[in-house]
């Protein structure tokens, strides 16, 4: 053990005509060492100073998780985070509820409705489409009998021409499907930031000052929200309550194609893993997403409700309905086989 941290500590002497090693190689050898001396001296490492060794943006932090949540976004959602607490005067717990709500209800509530405006044109243009597909079979069939086109031939040209076809019907409604997915480009990155920024003031990155708050911050059952919930009332409620959200999606009176139950799938999983992620974060995280997901889930509601979809100028469609909470109901029982 003698031999072995002699040839340790030997990179890391200086050398005075080249300098101190700074090459990777270096950084990696005092690193090393430094583990070393702490297993020697029988310290050990918690799971608080790993936490607060990525808080401070530390070489030997986590890595990327340390550099983002030390960037300018997260920095933002701290700062707004601090001045709504302050401002309003709220505890904490009410000051994350309310901060993740007003987030859902300016931000995202606009961008699915926009997305909801664009899903009721596409399916508007699916009876013209299929028109206008069987019309342009017919008259490719034709033609490449004239100039005798092999049956590869005749599907390419097919093919292509639809393809035109049906990009200028979207161009002509300003419909394209890929302006439907802005939601999650804005939504996504919104929640991780606000999630590190609430990270950040939970292990103390931000200030001691701000922890200790959150420390005495919470209520009920979780008064301490820089610790996970031991009771798991707050993990288990999160995964019901995005499950709840993927089956009223999954309840939809329309075709659906092998990759939207592919995606749908892949929800229900996630909503499942997410439980036990909930459980070993700050409490603070895993209130911030309870309510961004109930407020999710009532976004999701209100564009159901045939009078919002007016007022936001969603277009109806074939498999809209007059009672859309009542056949909510009537899906969920019907497919969990809650009727008697």
């Amino acid at each position: 053990m003698a031999a072995q941290a002699r040839h340790l500590t030997l990179p890391l002497r200086p050398v005075h005509a080249r300098g101190p090693d700074r090459t990777l190689g270096g950084l990696r050898a005092r690193r090393t060492l430094r583990m070393w001396r702490l297993a020697r001296g029988g310290r050990q490492l918690t799971v608080a100073a790993v936490v607060a060794a990525s808080a401070s943006g530390s070489p030997g932090g986590w890595g990327w998780y340390g550099w983002l949540a030390q960037t300018a976004p997260v920095h933002w959602a701290e700062g707004g985070l601090v001045a709504l607490q302050a401002a309003a005067g709220l505890p904490w717990w009410a000051a994350i509820v309310c901060g993740g709500a007003a987030l859902r209800t300016a931000v995202t509530l606009p961008l699915a409705a926009h997305q909801s405006r664009l899903l009721a044109k596409l399916e508007n243009l699916q009876p013209e489409i299929k028109k206008l597909s069987e019309r342009l079979r017919y008259e490719v069939s034709v033609r490449g009998k004239q100039l005798g086109w092999s049956d590869n031939v005749a599907r390419f040209h097919f093919k292509k021409n639809l393809r035109r076809i049906i990009t200028e019907l979207y161009i002509r409604d300003n419909c394209h499907p890929f302006k439907a997915t802005l939601l999650v480009w804005v939504q996504i990155p919104m929640w991780v930031f606000v999630s590190l920024a609430l990270r950040n003031c939970s292990v103390g990155a931000l200030n001691s000052e701000v922890q200790e708050q959150f420390s005495t911050g919470g209520t009920l059952w979780f008064t301490d929200l820089t610790a996970p919930d031991s009771t798991w009332i707050l993990p288990v409620s999160l995964g019901l309550l995005n499950l709840l959200i993927v089956e009223i999606f999954a309840s939809q009176k329309m075709e659906i194609s092998r990759f939207q139950k592919l995606a749908t799938n892949f929800f229900r999983v996630l909503s499942v893993v997410m439980i036990p992620v909930a459980a070993t974060v700050p409490s603070s995280m895993a209130l911030y997403w309870l309510s961004s997901s109930f407020m999710g889930l009532s976004h999701n509601l209100l564009l159901r409700s045939p009078t919002f979809r007016r007022l936001c100028c969603i277009p109806r469609t074939k498999s809209d309905s007059d009672t859309p909470y009542r056949d909510i109901v009537s899906a969920l029982t019907t497919r969990y086989g809650f009727k008697k």
